[in-house]
């Protein structure tokens, strides 16, 4: 007695199967993905016009621009978790079930990602408390430069050498802030050399009276300028003139003040140390 053998399907009915298979599945799979991908360039593109459009307007209502640039950030991020959403809703996740994996996600992320969390923090504080904004230099954090962007997570500062540096919104907020820019003018301490037998006090007045003629030296207040010691090499004088600008202005007026120095010094002899010895006989 033999058992007879299952019959197997022709070539074609295997052809149609997976055609309907393909049809069924695949297609309908293919313009999700699509889809997805259309919404996902066209809602950047919206989000890029309506963080456009909203600098705009802050920026036309003469805003500031630490504020304009902090607010525009967290537009963007917040619209793209938005837009990530969407995306997966149409491959069937619920927003509710996103949502809780969202809410998991960021207790792990803020377990494992807690200095993050303090930059962001930190970042909130200098925008509201403002210890200085975009433009002014400061030092701190053991970096000098000009602050070019205080963003969501990291400041960005360009050094005198044209250095970019990304510093940490917590470490800035945790250190000492100086702002050179905060008020109208700044102070320079310079100093001046003259030999000995010059009158420091015919001296001073020609100096201070170059040193007005400087260009960014504010009049009011006036120069500072007298005497810091007598040494072995004459009289030591100090000139602090009051500047307004930044480190190229203070710069300038460096240079220009030593040249006011030089002017009002000119003929007269040049500084050098003198000892008197005694010999006993």
């Amino acid at each position: 007695m033999y058992l007879a053998s299952p019959a197997i399907p022709p070539a074609a009915d295997w052809v149609a199967e997976a055609t309907a298979l393909f049809k069924l599945y695949a297609i309908p799979f293919l313009w999700q993905v699509l889809g997805a991908i259309a919404i996902w360039v066209i809602g950047g593109m919206l989000i890029g016009v309506a963080c456009r459009m909203l600098s705009a307007t802050m920026n036309a209502r003469n805003l500031d621009r630490t504020v304009t640039n902090y607010v525009v950030s967290a537009l963007s991020i917040l619209l793209r978790v938005v837009l990530i959403v969407g995306v997966l809703g149409m491959f069937g996740v619920e927003s509710t079930s996103f949502a809780a994996l969202l809410a998991a996600v960021g207790v792990a992320i803020g377990m494992a990602w807690a200095g993050l969390l303090a930059n962001f923090a930190a970042g909130v504080f200098l925008v509201l408390l403002r210890p200085f904004k975009v433009g002014d230099i400061i030092t701190a954090a053991g970096v000098n430069g000009q602050v070019k962007e205080i963003g969501l997570f990291a400041t960005t500062l360009d050094t005198r050498n044209n250095v970019r540096i990304f510093v940490g919104n917590n470490k800035l907020f945790s250190d000492n802030i100086i702002n050179h820019s905060h008020n109208p003018y700044v102070r320079l301490e310079l100093r001046a050399q003259i030999a000995n037998g010059v009158n420091p006090f015919e001296i001073l007045p020609k100096i201070k009276e170059r040193v007005l003629k400087v260009a960014n030296v504010v009049s009011d207040p006036a120069p500072d300028c007298g005497i810091v010691e007598y040494n072995a090499a004459g009289t030591l004088l100090f000139v602090c003139p009051y500047v307004r600008g930044g480190v190229p202005e203070q710069e300038g007026v460096m240079g220009g003040v030593y040249g006011a120095i030089a002017e009002a010094t000119a003929g007269l002899p040049v500084p050098a140390p003198h000892a008197i010895h005694h010999n006993k006989n």
